[in-house]
């Protein structure tokens, strides 16, 4: 998965992993700087993690590297309007974006993808 995530991140990328030893396992293929946060370890709630993210109104792009289920309850805090117990698959990557419209603010889904997939 790092091989197909890595020319895709953007420049300033900002990667955030959980201090759980298998989290940061899974980002250092990247070959990347990233910043370990307490607030992805596992039991992390929704709150906790868009506001890690800077969500909705960073400048820059987060990469979150956390737990389940945590991470299906931010994607479906942010495509239905609540923490639904949503799956994500271990390596999985679902990228979400942002963008103003008409007065609003909408969320983009970009990309889900399973590492079965790469």
């Amino acid at each position: 998965m790092a091989s197909w995530l890595d020319p895709r991140l953007p420049d300033g990328c900002r990667i955030l992993v959980s201090p759980a030893e298998r989290a940061q396992q899974t980002a250092m293929p990247l070959k990347r700087k990233f910043r370990v946060a307490d607030e992805l370890a596992p039991g992390a709630n929704v709150d906790a993690v868009l506001a890690l993210a800077g969500w909705p109104d960073a400048r820059e792009a987060a990469l979150i590297v956390g737990h389940q289920p945590a991470l299906g309850e931010v994607a479906a805090t942010l495509l239905a309007g609540e923490a639904l117990p949503w799956s994500i698959k271990k390596g999985g990557v679902w990228w979400l974006g942002n963008r103003a419209r008409e007065g609003g603010e909408a969320v983009v889904l970009k990309v889900v993808i399973s590492p079965d997939f790469v």
